[in-house]
């Protein structure tokens, strides 16, 4: 196993004869090591006994009258909540069979952040062994919220929790927030955008932990203006979104077993146009009012990062009404730049054929 976001624990789960990820008892281990559980010095009598009775045992029943003789309430529901999403994991078999069970059953009982540790693990399993620096910084956006912006002409995504941090701290922690505090002026600190010459830099950075510390090149297409009026358009090998791309086609075929192609689109010329879906929240009702011809605000349409065109390799995995049609897909930002993307919607929503 590569030695890399080890703290989603991709590293301590085993794979099954259908190549989905098998929870072990060193992997609820790393969840008991998590901040949400991990003991302090506050920690009463009965949060050291169950979290030594489950560091010894992970797989063991706990009782209520366990859970009760704990005194903080916030740690009691942080138990309760680990213990639903090993309950629930164990009797689906795998974290495949968990994740996606949990978006078919309708109401999520499990915090954003304990699906987001397990598409991060399952990103690592679909990506073992591939060595593009762009398909795993793509593949980040499928558990790691963004903030999105347009410099010079480019789109542009980095990591909304370490921009964020930047902003407040300037990358010093909670020494540079003191410091702001008291109105000293920090130096800028600025994320590199993923290219060649820092490649190897970033499929460093993953060590351990990992950082997410790279921006992402979004944009487009690039255009050459070329005398008498023509502009040659050129796709970019460096693409961010071909990347990304790249990693849900992957996404796809580990849950669904169908292979699919999907190719960034900047626009949609199709007649025949029978089936979309958002790739986040926002990209959903802005294709359903595009399809239906209802007038889109100009600043609306303009957080619509990019249009992706998905066909099936296999015309007959699809719905025999849709079969042969392309499904296209919408990524899109909040108002206030954010991207939050939804692989779940890619195994909920794509027109496959009863039998699949």
């Amino acid at each position: 196993m590569n030695p890399f976001w080890t703290s989603c624990g991709h590293d301590r789960l085993e794979r099954n004869a259908h190549g989905w990820l098998v929870p072990t008892d060193a992997y609820w281990r790393l969840w008991l090591e998590r901040p949400e559980l991990a003991l302090v010095d506050e920690s009463c009598n009965g949060e050291q006994a169950l979290h030594a009775a489950l560091v010894e045992s992970p797989g063991r029943a706990v009782t209520s009258r366990e859970l009760d003789a704990i005194e903080d309430a916030d740690v009691r529901a942080n138990f309760r909540l680990f213990l639903g999403l090993r309950d629930a994991v164990q009797a689906a078999g795998s974290l495949e069979a968990a994740y996606a069970g949990f978006f078919r059953d309708g109401a999520i009982q499990i915090p954003p952040l304990f699906l987001d540790l397990m598409a991060q693990a399952i990103v690592c399993r679909l990506l073992d062994g591939d060595d593009d620096a762009w398909h795993w910084r793509a593949a980040e956006l499928l558990f790691r919220r963004q903030r999105v912006s347009v410099q010079e002409g480019r789109v542009l995504c980095g990591d909304s929790e370490v921009l964020d941090m930047m902003s407040q701290t300037g990358g010093l922690g909670d020494m540079g927030r003191l410091l702001m505090q008291g109105g000293a002026a920090l130096p800028a600190v600025e994320m590199a955008v993923l290219g060649p010459d820092n490649a190897a830099g970033y499929m460093q950075s993953r060590a351990g932990a990992g950082r997410f510390n790279f921006l992402l090149d979004l944009t487009h297409e690039v255009h050459n203006e070329l005398p008498h009026g023509l502009t040659l358009t050129m796709h970019r090998a460096d693409s961010g979104l071909t990347a990304l791309a790249r990693v849900l086609e992957r996404w796809v075929r580990h849950f669904l077993g169908a292979s699919v192609q999907i190719q960034p689109e900047s626009r949609v010329d199709d007649p025949s146009w029978r089936w979309h879906l958002g790739l986040d929240a926002e990209s959903s009702p802005l294709l359903n009012d595009l399809y239906l011809g209802h007038e889109v605000a100009p600043e609306r349409l303009q957080r619509l990062i990019s249009l992706f065109r998905l066909r099936f390799d296999d015309p007959q995995q699809m719905r025999a009404d849709l079969q042969g049609k392309p499904v296209y897909l919408g990524l899109a930002m909040t108002a206030d730049g954010l991207l939050r993307l939804k692989p779940q919607n890619l195994l909920l929503n794509l027109p496959l054929a009863a039998s699949a």
